[in-house]
Formats: C-alpha cells, sequence, structure tokens
C-alpha cells in the first residue's frame, strides 16, 4: 500500500510538471520571444535540468576585392620611347673645296694607303668624311696630313683635303687631278691634328 501511494504521488507530481511544461509552451507562442524565453528557463527551473548553452555565431564581413592594376603601356613620343632612338650629331662641316690626289707608301697613321686613304692638315686623323663630284660619293677616313700649305692657297677654293690616287681616278677618271669637290664630314676621329690655323681651317671646321 506504501508503495502505490508513493507512486501515485509521483504520477500527480509529473503530469504537474508536464502540464505546466505545455501552459507556457503555449503562453510563449501566443506572447511572442521575450515571453516565451521568460517561459522557458521557468519550465527548465522546474524540470531540475540546467539552462542549454546559448551558441553565439559572429558573421564575418568579406574583404573587398582589390580592383585590377592596367598594365602600364609605352606611348609612342614618351622618354622611355625617345630613349631607344639613335643620337645624331649636328653642326658637322660640310662645304665645297677643291680636293687634290696623292699616293705615299706610308701614313702618318701608320695605316697602309688604300683606296679610302685620305689627307687633311686640319682634320684628326680617323675623321670620316663624304666626298661628292658631279653626283658621284665616296666616304673616306683621315688617314695621313696635307696637303701642304702652299698647296693649300694656290687653289679657289681652297684645297683641304687630298685624296688617294685610287679614289680619285675613281670620281675623274684620272689618279692625278685636282677638282672641287663637296665635303661632309660625317664623324671627328680622336687622332691628332697638323695644324690649328691655315688658310684652308676655317673652311674645314665650317666657320
Amino acid at each position: 500500500m506504501q508503495t502505490r501511494a508513493t507512486t501515485a504521488i509521483l504520477m500527480s507530481a509529473t503530469g504537474t510538471v508536464l502540464a505546466g511544461s505545455l501552459a507556457m509552451t503555449a503562453v510563449a507562442l501566443d506572447a511572442g520571444p521575450e515571453v516565451g524565453a521568460a517561459a522557458h528557463d521557468s519550465v527548465t527551473a522546474a524540470s531540475g535540468h540546467p539552462p542549454a548553452s546559448k551558441q553565439h555565431t559572429t558573421t564575418r564581413a568579406k574583404p573587398k576585392a582589390k580592383p585590377r592594376a592596367e598594365p602600364r603601356r609605352i606611348v609612342a613620343g614618351t622618354s622611355r620611347e625617345t630613349a631607344r632612338k639613335p643620337i645624331r650629331k649636328k653642326g658637322l662641316p660640310s662645304g665645297l673645296s677643291t680636293a687634290t690626289s696623292f699616293w705615299d707608301s706610308q701614313t702618318a697613321s701608320g695605316r697602309p694607303m688604300s683606296y679610302k686613304t685620305l689627307a687633311s692638315p686640319y682634320w684628326p686623323l680617323g675623321t670620316k668624311v663624304r666626298i661628292t663630284y658631279r653626283g658621284k660619293s665616296v666616304t673616306g677616313e683621315v688617314m695621313d696630313f696635307g696637303p701642304a700649305e702652299w698647296a693649300v692657297k694656290q687653289h679657289r677654293p681652297p684645297a683641304i683635303v687630298d685624296l688617294s690616287e685610287k679614289m680619285m681616278a675613281d670620281l675623274t677618271g684620272r689618279r692625278s687631278n685636282a677638282v672641287p669637290v663637296r665635303f661632309k664630314v660625317l664623324e671627328f676621329g680622336s687622332g691628332r691634328r697638323y695644324v690649328r690655323s691655315g688658310t684652308g681651317h676655317d673652311l674645314a671646321w665650317g666657320r
């Protein structure tokens, strides 16, 4: 009898708790989230179970994608483009002079005589000069000194350059000759000069 009485008391208490839980749930549904949370805590306390831990979730902002930089382009005419172009020398002497001819076994530069050998008392050894006669042009290099001052003076315009006899023959048909030519200095040499003044000096240097 005592056992049955105890069982009846437990069943009655359990029913009371369940009924309370159902009633609180109904109230929570009708009243909203705040009342529902209070009802949940009340029921949990009545049942004797500790409340479950609340899980917090944090939403992280995605990093903004950096805009892709466009590749740099080299525009024609800019400093980088201009740097690739060769630099040309300006103001090199040119003019009309008399050219004579010569042929020696030795030259002042120590190099052997050749078709392209030129001589001048005014230009430094190694200077490259273009000679034009009646529309035909050849390029030579100053390897020797001459003509002499007396020979420069006896021609009009002054004879500031000697051509090798082979070059003179190629231009005029005669190895030994004196003819008016047009000259154009293309590049000054780094060798020594014979004189720094004289009858044809200013003409040779475009002054």
